[in-house]
């Protein structure tokens, strides 16, 4: 019998979902070489090719290497329910903790809340995925990850919302833009003039509703799915953008500077929680993970980033 570990199944289920070794590294946070070599350990075990090797594209599962790929996502589930069983009997959150977070604003918000939480709970153990709206859901009904940070964004009837702070949209200028100056904005002043969109699932849908509901259609100049991108090209006057959260830099990233002036007028605002499956929060580490966001967002944590608390 091939002796497997749950660390070369997290090591393929990585590779196998982002097709690089690399990417995978980066989503692990461990080394490229180590991820290399559990994959080659594994298929020695296994006596069968998982991935064919493209030089320039990376790499492909085989058709065997599907069907081990989707029987590894079943043995880390089942993992991390044991770990939860054990984390109820001795009554502490502890084990795997698989976290989603909506990768517009990721860079803002889960490294130093997985920090905070890690550091009061350090038997739990957090693996983190970047992903946008429709990935975090398909990702939370497939189980692949336990609890993610997202907007109330057309959330399904299958999955539980627990809202932390609200965010109001903003547009996003150049320094030298008409509008730069102005205190605030309406839709109106925006809908003739080019719009850099940023084009992700379901976060594209929130910003065009923000024209219909003033009957109103933007004037969209260019897309990109890079909020890094996005920002550079505002920068450089393409045109303006809408966000909610807001940069600690007023900095693009090849060093324009930007402006971020309110957006008046009937917008919908979005509010910035907590998305799990329902009964989730049966269990303990899920529990402890939603708690102690609470109690940040009640301290005031995601003020920065322009999050108003809830009432």
């Amino acid at each position: 019998m091939p002796r497997l570990t749950l660390r070369q199944l997290e090591y393929l289920v990585a590779v196998g979902e982002t097709g690089s070794i690399a990417r995978a590294a980066d989503r692990l946070n461990v080394s490229s070489p180590s991820i290399s070599s559990a994959i080659n350990q594994l298929e020695e075990e296994l006596a069968i090719s998982l991935f064919v090797r493209q030089h320039a594209q990376g790499l492909s599962l085989t058709q065997g290497g599907q069907r081990v790929l989707e029987k590894a996502r079943q043995v880390l589930n089942d993992a991390r329910e044991i770990a939860n069983i054990a984390a109820d009997i001795s009554g502490t959150a502890r084990g795997p903790l698989a976290v989603g977070c909506l990768l517009t604003f990721a860079q803002l918000v889960l490294p130093r809340l997985r920090r905070g939480f890690e550091t009061g709970f350090p038997d739990v153990r957090i693996a983190q995925k970047e992903l946008n709206q429709a990935e975090i859901f398909n990702a939370l009904q497939r189980s692949e990850i336990d609890i993610a940070l997202t907007y109330d964004m057309d959330i399904p009837t299958d999955l539980n919302f627990i809202g932390l702070v609200r965010l109001n949209p903003f547009a996003l200028l150049h320094a030298g833009h008409e509008l730069a100056t102005r205190t605030s904005v309406s839709i109106d002043d925006l809908a003739d003039l080019p719009m850099i969109l940023l084009d992700l699932p379901i976060s594209t849908d929130y910003f065009l509703s923000l024209f219909t509901a003033s009957s109103r259609q933007p004037r969209i100049v260019e897309l990109t799915r890079d909020m890094a991108v996005m920002r550079s090209m505002v920068g450089n006057a393409f045109g303006y953008s809408i966000a909610n959260v807001r940069l600690q830099s007023n900095t693009s990233p090849d060093g324009n500077q930007l402006v971020c002036v309110p957006i008046t007028g009937p917008v919908r605002s979005l509010r910035m929680g907590l998305l799990t499956t329902h009964g989730a929060e049966k269990s303990r580490t899920v529990s402890a993970f939603i708690d102690y966001a609470q109690a940040q967002a009640r301290a005031g944590a995601f003020r920065a980033i322009g999050g108003e608390t809830l009432s």
